[in-house]
């Protein structure tokens, strides 16, 4: 039986975690987010590409992001796997799934529709770029969430194998 308490206060927790990085690197350097599926099309043909130090800095940054959305989704089913022993595989999954979930939906929701197509502040804005259609096109955001769902989805149903077979 799945424990919804543990999902959402888990999931609720590496959503933070995961916001507060995401916006603390944008405030840093909102160029480190420059990639092809994350930027509206207008916008992306408009920017330079990244500097070299700027694709050095996204990878050290985007080890953190990593270990928020796959370490911490990962552990959270281990937990829950050895608080309820002889747990079964489905269950796992659609434990890991929903924790991982609520991630994925906090940076639709917060991060894409509400700060950066509903208030866009100038830190969200690449130079050159303000007015541009891409800060107000919630479908581009829904889409790429929307195609991302089946490697999650993939990537859930691996981790809950492993948590299964090992736990």
């Amino acid at each position: 039986m799945l424990d919804f308490d543990k999902i959402i206060l888990d999931g609720t927790l590496i959503a933070i975690a995961f916001l507060a990085l995401l916006i603390a690197a944008s405030i840093y350097n909102f160029r480190l987010f420059l990639n092809k599926g994350d930027i509206p099309p207008d916008i992306f043909a408009a920017v330079a590409p990244k500097t070299d130090r700027e694709k050095r800095v996204s990878l050290l940054v985007s080890i953190p992001i990593l270990l928020l959305v796959f370490g911490l989704p990962l552990y959270s089913t281990y937990t829950f796997a050895w608080q309820n022993p002889g747990v079964d595989y489905s269950t796992l999954f659609a434990h890991l799934f929903l924790v991982s979930l609520i991630p994925n939906l906090a940076d639709l929701l917060i991060l894409d529709w509400l700060i950066i197509n509903t208030i866009t502040p100038s830190f969200f804005v690449h130079e050159g770029t303000e007015g541009f259609a891409g800060y107000k096109d919630y479908g581009f955001h829904l889409r790429q969430h929307l195609i991302a769902l089946p490697f999650l989805t993939l990537v859930v149903a691996g981790f809950a194998w492993l948590v299964f077979a090992t736990a």
